[in-house]
C-alpha cells in the first residue's frame, strides 16, 4: 500500500510537471511568435505617410510626425491594446 501511495503521488507530480512545463512553453511562444518575415508588426509606408501597427490594427496617417518623435497616439494606443488584452487574461482565469 505504501508503495503503490509512492508511485501515485510521484505520477501525480510528473503530471502536474509536464502541464505547467506545457503552458510555460506555449506561453512562450505566443510571446515570441514565429519569427516569419510574414508575422508584421509595424509597416512604414513613407509614398503614403502612412503608419500601420499590425499587432492593434492602427494606422496613422501621419508618419513624419511620428519619425520626428510624436509618438504618443502609437504609445497610447499601444498601452491601451496591452491593459485591454491583460483584462481578458484576468476574466479568464
Amino acid at each position: 500500500r505504501d508503495k503503490a501511495m509512492t508511485v501515485l503521488l510521484t505520477r501525480l507530480r510528473d503530471a502536474r510537471e509536464r502541464t505547467r512545463h506545457a503552458e510555460t512553453a506555449a506561453h512562450r511562444k505566443s510571446l515570441v511568435g514565429s519569427g516569419d518575415r510574414s508575422e508584421r508588426i509595424r509597416t512604414y509606408n513613407f509614398p503614403q505617410g502612412r503608419l500601420t501597427d499590425h499587432r492593434i490594427n492602427l494606422t496613422l496617417y501621419r508618419l513624419q510626425g511620428i519619425i520626428d518623435g510624436d509618438l504618443d497616439e502609437l504609445t497610447d494606443a499601444l498601452m491601451k491594446a496591452r491593459l485591454e488584452e491583460l483584462a481578458a487574461e484576468r476574466a479568464e482565469g
